[in-house]
């Protein structure tokens, strides 16, 4: 048997298949199918993997979880892949109303998703949130009455932060800057040639004498867009940034004195549901994490939070991204 996890009922998971009218071979097909549309990774999704699931034997890892939340249009909890978190299935805010043919499991599945985002501090969440389901609704109307918005989306590796901000661009059409894609071509040949590995983002070289170029890197797209009058939804740890109220208000100001507001939103995950995610991405900067585990936690504070006013997703168990999943999937549904 597969090591049980707190709150697992996997007899939940075939509950569901059999209410769908699902063979496992059918259900096995449907997944590969949803996998290959949301670009995920499931293994195999086999009867026997299903059956698996199915009967405890072996916990489903992120990528199945997320693609069995979109076959059965349902949370983690109602899966039985654990317990829901308190106010989980709470709406916090009223959506404005939509046409009919965009009303019903679309509104839900946003706005849903929409709820995960809270007050991290003296941030408005309730005018955000709103601002956000305004900006998706004018994608089909036309017509932004708002100033431009620059978003930071921060949090530790695996914390979920770029499925996020990705789910962010998707309902507002703003486009994604991620520091990832943006900067590691030159960032790996630039630790080469300093004498260090090309995925090193742990030692003192990567820190002193790379970082603050990456990141300088970064922050140059954005002030062109802001330039430009464009929001941006911009992604990357922001460790260092979002905590230090200096560069926070300067960037602030600089884009208040250009009519743009900024919105710093940091994903809040718990230990066990980084390590997962980290594994299951096999990203090669991450080898060092995975290998030296306890001695990379001992450099994070899970209590950190941004020094100034801003939002926090609350992405515990992956519960705020398998909403962003369903809501995506309802968007597609609407686009057909």
């Amino acid at each position: 048997m597969g090591r049980r996890r707190a709150g697992w009922r996997p007899d939940k998971l075939r509950e569901h298949r059999e209410a769908h009218g699902l063979t496992l071979e059918e259900a096995g097909e449907r997944l590969r199918f949803i996998a290959e549309e949301s670009r995920l990774e499931v293994p195999a999704a086999n009867p026997q993997t299903l059956s698996m699931h199915e009967t405890g034997e072996s916990y489903p890892g992120p990528p199945y979880r997320r693609v069995y939340c979109l076959l059965y249009r349902a949370t983690e909890p109602s899966l039985g892949f654990r317990p829901a978190l308190p106010g989980e299935e709470q709406a916090q805010f009223e959506v404005t109303p939509l046409p009919e043919q965009r009303n019903g499991s679309q509104v839900l599945a946003v706005e849903r998703a929409l709820t995960r985002i809270a007050d991290g501090g003296g941030f408005d969440s309730y005018s955000w949130q709103k601002r956000v389901m305004e900006a998706w609704k004018r994608r089909r109307t036309g017509g932004d009455p708002h100033k431009p918005c620059v978003v930071l989306v921060g949090g530790f590796a695996g914390s979920g932060k770029t499925e996020f901000a990705r789910f962010l661009t998707q309902l507002t059409g703003w486009p994604l800057v991620d520091k990832d894609p943006l900067t590691r071509p030159l960032v790996e040949p630039l630790l080469m040639a300093l004498g260090a590995q090309p995925h090193d983002r742990h030692t003192q070289v990567y820190r002193e004498k790379v970082r603050p170029a990456e990141y300088a890197a970064l922050m140059q797209v954005v002030h062109s867009n802001i330039a430009c009058g464009i929001s941006s939804v911009v992604t990357a740890p922001f460790i260092a940034e979002l905590t230090n109220e200096a560069w926070m208000q300067r960037l602030i100001n600089r884009c208040a004195a250009q009519g743009v507001d900024v919105a710093p939103i940091w994903v809040r995950c718990d230990v066990e549901s980084m390590h997962e995610y980290i594994s299951s991405r096999g990203a090669a900067r991450d080898t060092w994490k995975l290998e030296r585990w306890a001695e990379y936690l001992e450099t994070i504070d899970l209590e950190l939070r941004p020094a100034v006013p801003h939002l926090v997703v609350d992405n515990t168990l992956g519960s705020a991204i398998s909403l962003a999943d369903q809501a995506r999937q309802a968007i597609g549904a609407m686009a057909q």
